[in-house]
């Protein structure tokens, strides 16, 4: 099902050298630097550098199941497969563990040295059990008691009990006993348990907040634990494990029971990473990596607290002070009169809407267009992709509300969206009670697009309307995630997702579509013809120009295209977030390129293609990345904007975001981000919103 390009590459591309792609993995790295970059910043709120702390660790944690899962899977297959920029996996883990310990550092050192002191004065302290007063400490051992002892489980290592299963993520404690009696050493595991909070608050006082991490707490009251052992030593430990699903799909087998199979494995998949402090006894570890059958080069050290991620409980504290100024998102200005809804059909039929969430309401826009369809006498059937959504989604619940109210509601549920599958397990078995129509895609694809489609009976006549979006419908992360969406009443797009639901659902082959470029057939080949007409245009001296926002930048094809636009003289502009494998600026090959990343309050996640296209305007939102995934093994989306206004807005979204006095990171030729200071793109955008409905 793979897409191949079918038009011929030019004469440029067999000259193009071969160190012209940077490494994918090295870039995801350079990407969560600049998330520390933010923690490091001391002009961001305290609470907010504590924010990005945790959202490093996160990333990481899932760097690792991932993508480090994934070359050591290749590793471990003995074939010598070289990365684009040349390569081979040994080579590749090398730098990342090099490039992962350097940042680790950087990130202990940025909590315990910067963060955490001025936590301190703020009167927000993370404390170790001999800091705390004789009351205090006795409150706490009736908490230990009460709360934590019941649910501890010290497990012994010795010939009579095998090593024990080492749940991944999980913190545990690695306890070195003896026994009094002989002098003989014991070795046992303690698990951390994760279901009560990891930092336990010890201050009572309404002005100072004191929290003690629970291993701490744990640590201190290890003797009741071995009653009749002297405790000598413990120490903290984490494993992460490869949680990369791969699903064996069988036209014959139920994907939801394969599914739920795979689900149950992902507990025990191998270790990818052993995280230790960095005063850990060696012949412990030297223990660890024996029994989890790990190499030394998978154990990252790290100087202070383990599982930085924890913090983010602590953001949740009352301290306004502390944070970003708050922010609430407004109604687009066509879906409201004054402080009342306008009905979103009506808006519709006058003309399409680009919503840009968060600063555009999604609860006012896409929710409320879901929930209008669901309640209103005239539409006939509702379909929607799902691929992920909030535990208690508004979106799920009008779809309900839609079956039994008699409507047809088809659901294309992608149950193998990564680390969400149980919960959208859940979603569509709750669909399928309430009269849903549920689907799980296509075999051998993840349908990531983001699509809904209404249908609506209106005198006599049958009108359908539209979203396609480049976000999930998540009510949450859309307040945090910035993404575009269209809403319109357009026949042609209306015709375009019948057809692709219709191919979704049923057994349709088809790949031409008016308004649409859909993936695995048709999102490369689109892009790369219109990147090669720039190039044409160009060359004939008239107006031509790129601009791509993504999230992901890292096939080859598309890149070598860039490449071609940029020797042809084409102006090619790149709002890339995250990973980037071009390489800018490198003079008879890319000098025509300006990549730029923009890190901040809210995650840049919308994907836009612009194509100068001799003056006329060429505009594309949708759901897919530049990256092999998105483009060979999953159903993406993109829209042709058709709405002059809806052009209008998003050249002004890349005028700021590209513009020379914009806090930025710009990335050279020598792989290298560097960070620019200047105005706040979010911030710009978020006055921008307020002024228009205000």
């Amino acid at each position: 099902m793979a897409e191949t390009t079918t038009t011929e590459p030019s004469a440029a591309r067999a000259e193009l050298p071969p160190d012209r792609f940077l490494n994918r993995e090295l870039s995801w790295l350079d990407f969560n630097a600049r998330v520390l970059e933010l923690a490091e910043d001391d002009t961001q709120p305290l609470l907010e550098r504590m924010k990005f702390l945790a959202i490093f660790a996160s990333n990481l944690d899932e760097f690792y199941m991932v993508r480090i899962a994934g070359l050591k899977r290749r590793q471990s297959t003995g074939l010598t497969v070289r990365s684009p920029d040349g390569l081979t996996v040994r080579e590749q883990l090398a730098r990342v563990t090099t490039r992962t310990q350097q940042l680790v550092h950087r990130h202990a050192d940025c909590f315990a040295g910067d963060v955490r002191p001025l936590l301190e004065e703020a009167g927000i302290r993370i404390v170790h059990w001999d800091a705390l007063s004789d009351a205090d400490a006795l409150r706490l051992r009736e908490y230990f008691r009460d709360q934590i002892f019941p649910v501890l489980t010290p497990l012994a290592v010795d010939p009579a009990h095998p090593f024990p299963y080492i749940s991944g993520l999980s913190l545990n404690l690695a306890v070195s006993v003896r026994d009094p009696d002989t002098g003989a050493p014991r070795f046992a595991r303690l698990k951390v348990p994760n279901n009560v909070p990891r930092f336990v608050q010890v201050s009572l006082a309404e002005s100072l907040a004191t929290f003690l991490p629970l291993e701490d707490l744990i640590a201190a009251h290890l003797p009741a634990l071995f009653p009749g052992l002297d405790v000598l030593d413990h120490h903290l430990f984490r494993v992460t494990r490869n949680a990369d699903l791969e699903v064996e799909e069988d036209r014959d087998e139920d994907l939801l029971q394969a599914l739920e199979r795979e689900l149950a494995r992902r507990r025990f998949g191998p270790a990818v990473r052993l995280e230790v402090h960095e005063t850990m006894d060696p012949r412990i570890l030297d223990v660890l990596v024996s029994e989890l059958e790990v190499s030394r080069t998978d154990v990252v050290t790290v100087p202070g607290l383990l599982d930085l991620a924890a913090l983010m409980a602590l953001y949740e504290l009352d301290r306004p002070e502390l944070k970003d100024e708050p922010f609430v998102p407004a109604t687009h200005p066509r879906l409201s009169e004054g402080e009342t809804p306008k009905s979103v059909f009506a808006t519709l039929r006058e003309g399409d809407v680009l919503v840009h969430h968060p600063y555009h309401s999604f609860a006012t826009s896409v929710q409320r267009f879901i929930e209008q369809a669901a309640a209103d006498p005239d539409v006939l059937a509702i379909k929607q992709t799902l691929y992920r959504t909030s535990g208690d989604s508004p979106i799920v619940n009008a779809l309900i509300d839609a079956a039994e109210a008699g409507k047809q509601v088809v659901v294309l549920v992608e149950i193998k969206a990564r680390f969400d599958e149980e919960a959208n397990i859940s979603w569509a078995r709750e669909l399928e009670r309430a009269g849903c129509h549920v689907v799980y895609g296509l075999v051998g694809l993840k349908t990531h697009c983001k699509t809904a489609l209404v249908v609506r009976r209106e005198g006599g006549v049958i009108r359908r309307y539209c979203h396609i979006g480049t976000g999930n419908y998540n009510p949450k992360t859309a307040r945090l995630y910035e993404d575009l969406g269209i809403l319109t009443a357009d026949p042609r797009v209306g015709a375009d997702l019948t057809d692709l639901f219709n191919t979704l659902t049923g057994y349709s082959r088809q790949t031409a579509y008016r308004q649409l470029m859909v993936a695995p057939h048709g999102v490369r080949t689109g892009l790369v013809e219109k990147i090669r007409r720039e190039a044409r245009l160009a060359t004939e001296g008239r107006p031509a120009g790129i601009r791509f926002k993504v999230n992901s930048l890292v096939d080859e094809k598309v890149i070598d295209a860039l490449y071609d636009a940029s020797c042809a003289g084409v102006p090619v502009e790149l709002f890339i977030r995250g990973i980037c494998t071009l390489r800018p600026g490198v003079p008879g090959l890319s000098e025509n390129v300006r990549v730029r990343s923009i890190v901040g309050r809210f995650l840049e996640h919308s994907r836009v293609f612009s194509f100068g296209n001799a003056g006329e305007g060429d505009w594309w939102i949708g759901s897919a990345d530049l990256m092999h995934r998105n483009l060979d093994r999953r159903v993406e989306v993109l829209l042709r904007v058709s709405d002059e206004g809806a052009q209008r807005q998003l050249q002004a979204m890349f005028d700021s975001a590209m513009a020379p006095d914009v806090r930025c990171w710009e990335l050279g030729p020598d792989a290298q981000w560097t960070r620019r200071e200047g105005r706040d793109h979010q911030a710009e955008l978020v006055a921008s919103v307020a002024e228009q409905v205000g």
